[in-house]
């Protein structure tokens, strides 16, 4: 009878741990995500309005788009 309590106990605790490893596991991978859409972000910004500036009308030339004025 003893042995079936205790048997009971490890699978209690083993669901938990099994929860806590799961838990981390989605912790590492949402920071890693959102490290790699930082980088993203960071070097697809200015070429995203640059095809977006080409693609409008009228069409303008790239030094157009370029130029600050």
């Amino acid at each position: 009878m003893a042995s079936r309590a205790s048997s009971k106990g490890k699978g209690k605790a083993a669901r938990g741990s099994n929860e806590q490893s799961t838990a981390r596991s989605v912790k590492k991978w949402s920071t890693w995500a959102m490290k790699k859409a930082k980088v993203i972000t960071h070097y697809g910004f200015i070429p995203l309005i640059i095809i977006i500036g080409m693609n409008s009308e009228p069409k303008p030339q790239l030094s157009q788009l370029l130029s600050p004025v």
